[in-house]
Order: structure tokens, then sequence, then C-alpha cells
């Protein structure tokens, strides 16, 4: 499985990468860098094991994607290794090799801002080995201005210019730069709804299990950001086949963040907008072909050249004792033809904030409380209404209504922070956006171990 992830890529581009991995083994085996200060080689792991259940709730009605209404329990798990190299100034390589497996609530379907960011929507439970990122950096240093950054996953420890362009080609996940959020952004470890981990109307490219072939091109400055990707589109909605015909599928977004100088505490404003175009479907026209007895299906008009496109915005802000954090999110695209990527979510506003335990004696603990509210647009509520289904949604009915999450957790830190323990609950009313269907409520335990 791992040499077939590999045959995606171009052989001279894989030399390259691969040949620096080699040397990092040989590291591990015999020996570090004998600098603490910029390190050559990073080694880090994680794992994660989320555990949910619920209890029965009421429901009128039930489709083939619908979150089942008998009482149920799941647990997924994601194992990443990170493995990074220093290549030349500036350059480095990184490759993540990930097992998962498990399964979310009823297969993940069923609730846009779906409840377990660490699930994917596949039919297999068993756990499966994967190539989970694999890429080039280089970055380009501008001015004498520079900062230590510590070692972490993907990110070798040293000095290194506050300011700088940098180009990122490989398989990566786009999350990892787009949309960030110091206080919602983590399933892992934060916010474990899909809803809250990025913004829901943002239907960024990845394969079903979130990455992508990408080009990533950033500049960065102390007082602003700005990114930009292309990125492949899987060959149909929710699936891990990818398009390589980049001339009739892709997907793209550009980010601004700004980070105005306070003289206490932080605040962070990101703005959004994306473009894709792929073989889609459309809501309108699978309607009007349906006969009155069938139900619409999306599949039946997918055709080259539609698109989906919006606009996101996000905001972080943190108090000067860093003791608590808030954010601030919401979202829209034109939802015209079907869902591509991440969720079905045409419209979203969400908010939260993180205590840390300094208040208790727990400082490296943390207390989360959230919401965010889901909708869609006209043509995506009118298509479902007449029994279609989507890659996520289908109850074969619907009554809308907004889509309401609330999530609450604590996090527990434990041997030395390198492992947290974390217990929360989800209430969720209209789970995919239908007033004929719950209110759900939702208990998880995750376990989180980092190296």
């Amino acid at each position: 499985m791992l040499i077939d992830a590999l045959n995606n890529f171009p052989l001279s581009l894989m030399k390259r990468i691969l040949t620096p991995i080699i040397l990092l083994v040989s590291s591990v085996l015999f020996g570090q860098s004998d600098s603490a200060k910029d390190e050559r080689f990073s080694v880090h792991m994680q794992t994660t094991v989320i555990t949910q259940h619920k209890p029965y709730f009421h429901a009128k009605y039930s489709g083939i994607n619908s979150l089942i209404s008998q009482e149920e329990t799941q647990t997924s798990i994601t194992s990443t290794l990170f493995l990074g190299a220093r290549l030349w100034q500036g350059a480095s390589a990184y490759l993540n090799p990930e097992i998962a497996g498990g399964s979310g609530l009823s297969g993940a379907l069923g609730v846009g801002a779906s409840t377990n960011g660490e699930t994917y929507r596949v039919g297999d439970p068993k756990p499966a080995i994967s190539l989970a990122r694999i890429f080039f950096r280089q970055q380009f240093s501008f001015g004498s201005e520079k900062e230590y950054m510590d070692a972490d996953q993907n990110q070798l420890g040293g000095m290194r210019s506050t300011h700088f362009l940098a180009l990122t080609v490989g398989k990566v996940s786009l999350a990892d730069y787009f949309d960030a959020n110091s206080f919602s952004h983590d399933p892992r470890s934060q916010f474990l709804s899909w809803g809250l981990m990025s913004n829901g109307a943002w239907d960024y490219p990845a394969n079903v299990k979130g990455y992508t072939p990408s080009a990533i091109l950033e500049y960065v400055t102390p007082q602003y950001e700005l990114r930009y990707h292309t990125s492949l589109l899987p060959k149909s909605a929710n699936s891990s086949d990818m398009n390589w015909n980049i001339a009739q599928a892709s997907g793209q977004s550009i980010e601004y963040s700004l980070k105005p100088h306070l003289e206490k505490g932080k605040v962070i404003l990101r703005f959004l907008a994306f473009y894709n175009t792929a073989n889609m479907g459309s809501y309108k026209q699978s309607i009007a072909l349906a006969a009155d007895t069938i139900a619409p299906g999306i599949i039946q008009t997918r055709q080259y050249g539609r698109s989906k496109y919006g606009f996101a915005f996000n905001m972080e802000a943190e108090s000067p004792n860093k003791v608590i954090g808030g954010f601030i999110r919401a979202g829209w695209n034109d939802g015209n033809n079907e869902t591509w990527v991440f969720t079905e979510i045409d419209q979203t506003f969400s908010a939260g904030c993180i205590l840390k335990g300094a208040k208790w004696k727990r400082k490296n603990d943390a207390f989360g409380l959230a919401w965010v509210y889901s909708g869609l647009s006209r043509a995506h509520r009118d298509y479902l209404q007449a029994g279609g289904k989507g890659f996520i949604l289908g109850d074969g009915n619907l009554n809308y209504g907004t889509e309401f999450l609330e999530e609450v957790y604590y996090s527990f830190r434990l041997l030395k922070n390198n492992v947290a323990f974390t217990v929360a609950y989800q209430f969720v009313n209209n789970p995919g956006y239908n007033k004929d269907r719950g209110p759900v409520n939702i208990f998880s335990v995750r376990v989180h171990a980092e190296i």
C-alpha cells in the first residue's frame, strides 16, 4: 500500500525526497545531529483514540445517510509518524506514514458538523496503513531579523527569519496551512466536531482521508501573512482517486492573515476565498430530471465546468496572561453544485473559548466550550427534501432547520504533558438540518499521546 502511494508521485521527485529520509533513519540509529539549536533531522509520533457514545434519540424517519437513532458506540484510532530532514539552506523534506481505523457514529453520516474529526467516510473500519503526507519545502529568507522555532511535528527546530517566502510541494493536508486557529483547529487535542476544527463552508481539496497533492506559496511577516494553493481534487465526490487532469479539475484558495500590534494580548484575523471546479452535479438539474416517484440523483447530472466558490472569516484572540483564548469563524459558499470534498455545509458561524487550568493549579489542562450553527443553500435543501442524498446527508425527506452543535470538553495533561485524557459532551439539534430528527446527546472520551 505504501508503494502504491509513492507511485502517485514523479519518480525523480521521490528520489530527491526519500534520500534525506534514508539519512534520517541512519541518524536515528547512529546518533542525532550535533547541533542543539538547528535540527538537521526530526522524529515525532502521535496516537489518538476516541470513543463516542450516543443514547437513543427520536426520529420520525431515517434514510440511507442518516445518523441512526438507536443507541450506538464507536471508536476510532489514528497513529502517525512524523519524519523530517533539513536538506540545504532553507530546504527540508517530510514523510508521514499513518495508520487509521475505526468509525465515527453511523459511519460519520447524518450530521453536517460531524462529531469526530479523526474519522473518515470509509466503509471498512479495519486499521489501514497509508502515506498521509510527503512533501518538500523551500524557504527564502528576507532581512536579518530571526526567531527561534521549537521542534514540532513537521517542523525542524532552529532559527528562522521572521520575513520569508516559502514554496511547499507534495502531498499535504491543506488544513495545516489555511484556516489555522490556536483554539479551534485540532480534533486530537481541542474540539472534536468537523464544524469546529475547520470552517465547514470551505470545501477544501482532499482525498477521503484529508490529504491531496498541492503546491503552496506563502509570504510571511510579523504583521501579516499571505498564502495561496493549487491542489488536486478527487475524481468523484469523497473519493481516494485523485484527478490529475488539472485543466478540468482543481481547487484553489487564497488567504490573508492580519496580526495587529497590541500592547497586551494577541489578535489574528484571517480572510479566505476559494474556488473549486470539477465534474460536479447540479442540485437544481437533479430535481428537474427526477420523476415524481423517483428521488433525484446528483451523479446523473455531473459534468466538467461546474464549480463551487466561497469565503471564510476566522478570528482568534488571547489574553495577555495566555490563560483564556477565544475564536469566531464565519463562512459561506454558493451551494449550487454538490459538495465535493469536506462536508455538506453551505453557511456556518461558530464561536467558542478555551480556559487554561492555571486558576486551579493545573496550568496545562484546558476547558473548552463552543457552538457552531450550520446551514444549507436553497438548492441544496430542496434536493434533500426531494429525497436526494449527498455523500454525508440523506434522510429521504427534510423538514429544514439550522443545524446546531454545542461542544464542551475538559482535557487533563498527564505524564509530563505527553499524554492528554479528555472527556467531552456534544448536543446536536436538527441533525442533518432536519427538525424531524433529534436532538442528539453524544458523550466522548479521547486519549492522545505524542512525543
